[in-house]
């Protein structure tokens, strides 16, 4: 007999948790936006909403169509995630530092006929292939032609006129509401199939905050962590504050003047909030809760300095929670203990489970349908490989001591973790490859000194060929996105193989950093996020 509910419609569904919220209580905030002094009620929420919807469905968009969304963090990205999902569309954010192969792949595997982008991306459509796209909307001024697109400023959607038609059948939380590309490990990106009851149920993990928080979505909305803060205080009907990013320096006056209760930190953003010099008024805030990921020796640290209590969790885009820890963890390093509803293995490279102690990769399922993704949109390769004999396979190595606790140990799928992007090494060693100068290159993650990984890229010339690493920093940096960009490049003749010619990776992760490799940050080559301001 099932232990699980499935959540209602009005428990999870967008469309519902917008009408109701703005039936009940309009006039209360939901969202601030702190890059533009704004706010909305949750009355101007569903007014804005309605126009959004009403203009998408005018320009062909019916329900189940995927879109893709091409935005930085602000008002018109919340309006592009929720109109989509009040219509029943399926919102297909893509990373705005994408551009090149990678982005064309994104266009590609999402099957979207339309686009909404900010002008300020637009030219990097310019000489890749659009796939299907038929319908370009531009949030800003540029209005340069792309081959064809047909072209449509923000105004058809924010000043649509007439009445939304209704929705075909009722909206169902194991609809899929959304497309998260994460980055790919042996192959290109895959998008992560959600559906409501999926983050719905990574919200119902999180008991650290309601109806009556303030959740502060710093990270993008191209990444699940900035849906699910936006969706978490929808479906709480508490209000949220979006911003275009994380930034030391305001960082605690932006939390105090929106009065934000709870946040949820990657490891390098704590680390730049504990080096700031302390003062007599690190714990005059409004920050109740946080996540931190990962738990380590400073997390107890900054709970204390900061007068806050402090949580973990082990998750990825696919997953919802599996792993939980808090308040206040004492056991260093860990990334929690088995959430209820969830079943976890730690298993060998045949599935065969390891013991108690030993490091084996983990695997998850959960009693409720429809409560992690349900496979890799258009990929169904990818999807079977990592749902086989009925598990979910992470890719990551963890072990379990006696109390239950989990250790992450490392990833054994090929990625790269830089200040809280993924990497996928598959898709920078295929940028780098064009170069002519190069045979062939693997790319590998080190040990970076903020925590995480910088990215080294381990280069084989063409026979007879001498290349310049700034040479390479310049032919790459068009390409690939600017946290991609590796930072250390090393020349050696041959890559080291197995008998059966697959590069032996973990040879060049033992080396590291050799004293030969060069390290472009010390030649003065600092590449920052792009600026769109």
């Amino acid at each position: 007999m099932a232990t699980y509910k499935i959540p209602s419609r009005e428990a999870c569904v967008v469309h519902n948790l917008i009408n109701a919220h703005a039936l009940n209580k309009p006039e209360q905030v939901y969202v601030y936006f702190a890059d533009h002094d704004m706010r909305w009620t949750y009355r101007q929420l569903r007014e804005r909403i309605l126009r959004y919807a009403t203009g998408l469905q005018q320009l062909g968009v019916k329900q189940g169509d995927f879109v893709l969304s091409w935005l930085p963090n602000g008002p018109h990205a919340v309006q592009m995630f929720l109109a989509l999902n009040y219509l029943g569309a399926v919102y297909v954010p893509i990373n705005t530092s994408y551009r090149g192969g990678v982005l064309q792949h994104v266009i590609a595997k999402s099957g979207a006929k339309l686009l909404i982008a900010d002008s300020r991306l637009i030219d990097r459509l310019t000489g890749i292939d659009t796939g299907i796209l038929k319908t370009l909307v531009v949030v800003g001024d540029n209005t340069a032609g792309i081959p064809a697109l047909k072209i449509f400023p923000e105004s058809v959607l924010s000043e649509a006129g007439g009445q939304l038609s209704p929705l075909q059948r009722p909206i169902e939380p194991w609809d899929t509401h959304a497309v998260i590309f994460t980055s790919g490990t042996t192959g290109p990106s895959k998008g992560v199939l959600s559906s409501y009851i999926h983050t719905y149920e990574f919200m119902q993990v999180l008991q650290h905050f309601g109806p009556d928080d303030c959740q502060f979505a710093n990270l993008p909305l191209f990444h699940a962590t900035g849906i699910y803060a936006v969706y978490s205080m929808l479906m709480h009907g508490g209000r949220v504050c979006v911003a275009d990013g994380f930034h030391t320096n305001i960082f605690w006056a932006t939390v105090n003047k929106y009065g934000v209760t709870t946040l949820g930190l990657l490891g390098v953003m704590m680390q730049f909030l504990l080096k700031a010099p302390s003062t007599p008024h690190d714990r005059d805030n409004t920050l109740r809760t946080c996540m931190l990921v990962p738990l380590d020796d400073d997390s107890l640290r900054f709970a204390e300095r900061f007068g806050v209590d402090v949580y973990t969790i082990y998750n990825m885009t696919e997953m919802s929670g599996p792993l939980y820890a808090g308040p206040n963890p004492t056991v260093s390093g860990t990334c929690g203990k088995a959430r209820p509803g969830v079943d976890l293995r730690l298993v060998d490279e045949n599935d065969i489970e390891v013991g108690e102690g030993h490091v084996g990769e983990l695997i998850v399922r959960t009693d409720m349908p429809w409560a992690m993704n349900h496979g890799y949109h258009n990929d169904p390769e990818a999807t079977a490989r990592a749902w086989r004999n009925g598990w979910f396979h992470t890719g990551d190595a963890l072990r379990r001591d006696a109390d239950g606790n989990y250790f992450f140990v490392d990833r054994m799928k090929d990625t790269i973790r830089r200040r809280g992007e993924n990497i996928s090494s598959f898709e920078v060693e295929n940028e780098i490859t064009v170069h002519p100068d190069v045979r062939e290159v693997a790319v590998i993650g080190v040990a970076s000194s903020v925590g995480e990984d910088d990215v080294l890229a381990v280069i084989a010339p063409v026979a007879g060929r001498r290349i310049d690493p700034a040479a390479i920093i310049e032919f790459i940096r068009p390409r690939l996105a600017y946290y991609m960009v590796p930072r250390y490049i090393r020349f050696i003749n041959e890559l080291p193989k197995t008998p059966t010619q697959k590069v032996t990776k973990q040879q060049l992760r033992d080396e590291g950093v050799t004293v030969d490799t060069w390290d472009r940050e010390a030649a003065g080559i600092i590449i920052k996020r792009d600026s769109l301001k």
